[in-house]
C-alpha cells in the first residue's frame, strides 16, 4: 500500500482525486494539505464522513510531510504553491505527480533542478487524461502528413481558469511544433494579421466548461479536426492516480503521462 498526501486537497481537483484515492486498493491516503480548513477532517470537508486525516496548512508543507511521510505527493494547485511543493517534497525524497500549470520556464528549472538532484521520479504532464495523452500521438502523426496545411488550436474552459492559454494547447503547439521543425506561435489575431506558417492558438473563457480542445488543420477544399472534450474533471483525476501508482516504483527521473501509458 502506497501512501499518499495531495495537497490542494479542498479544492474541485484535490476532493475528486482524494475520492480515487479512497477507491484504489493501492493507495492510501495519509495527508491532506490546504490553505484553507486547517485541522479539520479531510472526510467532514467532501462531506463523506470522518477519514481521521486532518487538514493541514500548506504553509507547513515541511512539518506535515516529515510527520506523515508519504510515498508521493500529488500536486494540483497554483504555480508559486507548486514549486514550493516540490521543492519541499523532493528534499525529502518523495515521488511527484505534478498537474498544475501555468509555470515560468525559471519555475520548471527550479523544480527540475529539485528532482534531479535529490534522485526521485516525478510525473509532471500539463493533462493527465487518458484521452488526451492519445490526442497529442494523434496529432503529431496528423501533422505529419498534413504539414502544408494551416494549423489552428482553440480552447476552451471555465470562466475561473487562470492561465491562457491552457497547458493542453501550449503542449499541443509544442507537439506539432517539434514534429514539423520550429513553427512561430500566435495568439489570437487582430488587425492586419496576414497567415504565414504559424501555428494559431486560441482561447476562450466561459461558464463551467471543463476542457475542450481542437485542433484545425485547414487545405485547399478540405479540413481536418481533432477535438478532445472532457466532460468531466473525472478523466484528470483517474489518469493522475494511475500516475501515482506507477511513479511509486519507477527510477529516479522526469517523467510524462505519455510514460506511464507507454505511449512511444
Amino acid at each position: 500500500m502506497k501512501k499518499i498526501a495531495v495537497t490542494g486537497a479542498c479544492g474541485r481537483m484535490g476532493t475528486l482525486i482524494i475520492e480515487n484515492i479512497l477507491k484504489s486498493n493501492n493507495l492510501e491516503l495519509v495527508s491532506a494539505i490546504d490553505v484553507t480548513n486547517e485541522g479539520t477532517d479531510i472526510g467532514d470537508v467532501m462531506r463523506i464522513g470522518k477519514l481521521n486525516v486532518l487538514v493541514w496548512d500548506a504553509n507547513d508543507i515541511d512539518t506535515v510531510l516529515e510527520r506523515s511521510k508519504p510515498d508521493v505527493l500529488i500536486d494540483f494547485t497554483i504555480a508559486q504553491a507548486a514549486v514550493r511543493n516540490v521543492i519541499a517534497s523532493a528534499r525529502k525524497k518523495i515521488n511527484l505527480v505534478v498537474g498544475t500549470t501555468g509555470f515560468t520556464q525559471e519555475q520548471l528549472s527550479s523544480m527540475e533542478n529539485a528532482i534531479k538532484s535529490n534522485g526521485i521520479a516525478a510525473v509532471i504532464s500539463p493533462n493527465f487524461s487518458i484521452g488526451v495523452n492519445v490526442f497529442w500521438d494523434l496529432i503529431a502523426r496528423a501533422a505529419r502528413r498534413l504539414e502544408d496545411y494551416d494549423i489552428e488550436i482553440i480552447e476552451a474552459h471555465h470562466n475561473q481558469k487562470k492561465d491562457a492559454p491552457s497547458g493542453t494547447a501550449m503542449r499541443a503547439a509544442e507537439v506539432i511544433s517539434k514534429t514539423l521543425g520550429e513553427k512561430d506561435f500566435v495568439y489570437g489575431r487582430r488587425g492586419l494579421s496576414p497567415r504565414e506558417k504559424e501555428i494559431g492558438i486560441h482561447a476562450v473563457r466561459g461558464g463551467d466548461i471543463v476542457g475542450d480542445h481542437t485542433i484545425l488543420f485547414a487545405g485547399d477544399g478540405e479540413r481536418i479536426e481533432i477535438k478532445h472534450q472532457a466532460h468531466s474533471r473525472q478523466a484528470f483525476a483517474t489518469g493522475a492516480v494511475r500516475a501515482a501508482e506507477w511513479v511509486s516504483t519507477a527510477p529516479p527521473g522526469i517523467y510524462e503521462m505519455r510514460d506511464v501509458l507507454g505511449i512511444k
